[in-house]
């Protein structure tokens, strides 16, 4: 394999660019199906479909305690023949007219029946002189009451598991019902772990000498590979030392494992090693995400020759910064997609939500940043609405692990160098189980109802998030992403915080305008519109910028969603927006985006793409705060250039000629008409 070596002044790329990269390595590298007794299955994907070898039930089974009799005999008194509770205990026995089986729920139904009547519907006879007994039915039964009929549950032959699903409690019971003893499934990873350093001793050191500090990072990433349910190799510490680094890792490679994670070391220093050795066993990918904290981050492929003509085998290793923080923030973000794309998962990103920040958050004016935060779901998450409320663990020094304590939520904040109030609705990437934190009032049951979080085949959520009362904006914007992937969790928004950083950066020549409210929908003709209606007539939005979906795929259906609320189309900021995009693109052509006003607000639709939603919005900025004046009936408000219709010159060919005729004066107009 060729061999490719990044400089380390190579350019910094971004997050979604760094983990397209690494999943689609990892997609490439995706370990070969195992087959594994099925209660040792639990957690792993399956990687063919399971089949049911019998029905189920595989016999008629009665629902109720009652009587198993034949439904044209009506009510009377009747012989019981035989009790039916477990097993085979009416085997060879058949109701016959006249006589009915005692069967208890789950019971096999003797044969000749045909109805269960509940034993609340009967009365128990003493026993006869002949000593026979007797059962007394009061209810008229018809064909097939309270019996499950063969298969009713599950068909002989029917798919019970997919291919790429996860074996969970439920499905291992499924399993042992159909009796199916072996899965093929994908197996759990082989990750190991090594930290670099020469001020490193293990976490068992009691007295530090100076300059020493305790490894915390190898404890972290073995936790979180277990976690993962990932096999773990301790490498232990290495001391920067060439010959030391590259000898642990030529051991780890040979030892067969998937995965490598090591911390320290792929900086800038004299004494970083590990990037530059990675680069000599394999092809370094990226070494600098532009993201904070984490941005010196190697991430390499290494293929290693195999024995008896099977294929090569590919090792994903990744450099983690030193610091503990940036260490596992990105183990959380790549590293766990990585991992979960050799273990088979079908949609491998992290999971995302929507959630309001409780305090104003300053952002980084270069990188995206992702603060660390405890998400909870309230009754009243501060706009009167239920939904997930975002806090921060306090100081974010990559450094400071205690940034890290009890965070279940990375709030992925876009590179705007801006405060975001308190109040704001943004992305929270899940990297923990949030059922543990405490919820408003016993909610916990609508959060999973609310945002399907135990799903992982990213069913669409709307995220809707009102407009909060605390925004003193004199021009309220709200930003409505349409995404089937965001909406999903599959995916990033980037074009909303772009638009949202775009007005808030034009608020002066907006009028004031500040984005007070924001949204995530699925390309939903019903979700677009319920949220756009709510924005303009209850929450008197003056500006609504949709995002995305206004091209040609079967899915692009803003536009239409949009000319169902609109009262008034405005063609020109259309035209404009168009001529402006057609600098960049010739695609822009085929935009089918619809702008126009509603009540007191203006609708426009943009386009998805990020830069394009910076280009429209500069070119229509000049007219937006006249047009938004305007359409809250100001009609003193007027262009700067505005000259008064009576004094204006005619630029229409036919209403000058008229004023002409009008006066007298012969027209000079030589257009042909």
């Amino acid at each position: 394999m060729e061999k490719k070596n990044h400089p380390s002044t190579s350019p910094m790329i971004s997050v979604e660019e760094a983990l397209n990269i690494v999943l689609s390595v990892s997609q490439q590298a995706r370990l070969k199906p195992i087959t594994v007794p099925f209660h040792d299955a639990l957690g792993m994907i399956l990687a063919e479909d399971v089949s049911a070898p019998d029905p189920l039930p595989p016999y008629p089974a009665s629902i109720k305690d009652g009587y198993a009799v034949i439904a044209s005999d009506g009510p009377g008194e009747y012989t019981v023949i035989a009790e039916s509770r477990a097993g085979n205990d009416a085997l060879g026995v058949t109701v016959t007219p006249g006589t009915v089986a005692y069967v208890t729920t789950g019971g096999p139904i003797p044969y000749g029946a045909d109805a269960v009547v509940q034993i609340e519907d009967t009365e128990h006879m003493k026993d006869s002189s002949s000593g026979l007994k007797k059962v007394k039915i009061f209810a008229r039964a018809s064909p097939g009451l309270d019996i499950r009929p063969v298969g009713c549950d599950i068909e002989k032959g029917a798919t019970i598991l997919k291919s790429g699903e996860q074996v969970g409690i439920s499905e291992i019971g499924l399993l042992a019902t159909m009796g199916v003893m072996m899965v093929k499934v994908y197996p759990r990873p082989s990750v190991a772990v090594l930290s670099t350093g020469d001020e490193l001793v293990e976490p068992t050191t009691q007295l530090l000498s100076y300059g020493q500090i305790r490894d915390s990072n190898r404890a972290m990433l073995l936790a979180a590979a277990k976690q993962q349910q990932c096999n773990t190799i301790d490498l232990a510490i290495a001391n920067d030392n060439e010959e030391d680094v590259e000898r642990i890792l030529d051991s780890a490679i040979s030892a067969g494992i998937d995965v490598l994670f090591t911390s320290g070391g792929v900086s800038m220093g004299d004494r970083d090693f590990v990037k530059p050795l990675l680069g000599k066993r394999g092809t370094i990918h990226f070494n600098r995400v532009q993201m904070k904290p984490g941005k010196p981050l190697t991430f390499a492929e290494i293929s290693v020759k195999s024995t008896e003509g099977r294929a090569a085998k590919k090792i994903l290793a990744f450099g983690l910064p030193g610091n503990p923080v940036s260490c596992l923030v990105c183990f959380h973000l790549f590293g766990v997609p990585a991992i979960r794309c050799l273990a088979g998962w079908e949609n491998p990103r992290l999971q995302r939500v929507h959630a309001r920040i409780a305090k104003p958050i300053k952002t980084d004016p270069i990188r995206t940043e992702f603060h660390r935060a405890i998400i909870r779901w309230e009754l009243n998450d501060g706009s009167g609405d239920p939904g997930f409320v975002a806090e921060s663990t306090g100081h974010q020094l990559s450094s400071r692990l205690l940034s890290m304590k009890s965070a279940n939520a990375l709030l992925e904040l876009p590179a705007t160098g801006m405060v975001l109030p308190a109040g704001m609705s943004v992305q929270a990437i899940l990297i923990s189980d949030i059922s543990i934190f405490p919820m408003s009032k016993a909610t916990s049951s609508m959060a999973s109802l609310s945002l399907g979080l135990n799903s992982t085949q990213g069913k669409s959520i709307t995220h809707t998030q009102a407009v909060p009362e605390s925004q003193d904006a004199k021009v309220k914007v709200a930003v409505l992403t349409v995404s089937d992937t965001v909406a999903a969790g599959a995916g990033p928004d980037r074009s909303g915080p772009r638009a949202v950083s775009v007005v808030n950066a034009s608020s002066e020549r907006l009028g004031g305008a500040k984005v007070v409210a924001t949204a995530v929908v699925p390309d939903e003709v019903c979700e677009i519109q319920n949220v756009v209606r709510r924005w303009s007539d209850t929450d008197k939005v003056e500006l609504i910028l949709t995002l995305g979906g206004t091209g040609f795929t079967p899915r692009d259906v803003t536009p239409e969603a949009t000319k169902g609320l609109i009262d008034k189309e405005t063609p020109g900021l259309l035209h404009v927006m168009l001529q402006e995009s057609l600098k960049v693109t010739p695609f822009a052509m085929l935009s089918r985006a619809v702008a126009g006003i509603r009540g007191s607000t203006l609708i426009i639709n943009m386009p998805g793409n990020p830069n394009a939603v910076a280009e429209c919005m500069e070119a229509l900025s000049p007219a937006l705060k006249h047009a938004l004046r305007q359409i809250k009936g100001d009609k003193k408000e007027k262009h700067p250039r505005h000259v008064p219709h009576a004094e204006a010159e005619p630029t229409d060919v036919w209403e000058r000629s008229f004023q002409l005729a009008s006066s007298g004066i012969e027209s000079t107009c030589s257009c042909e008409h």
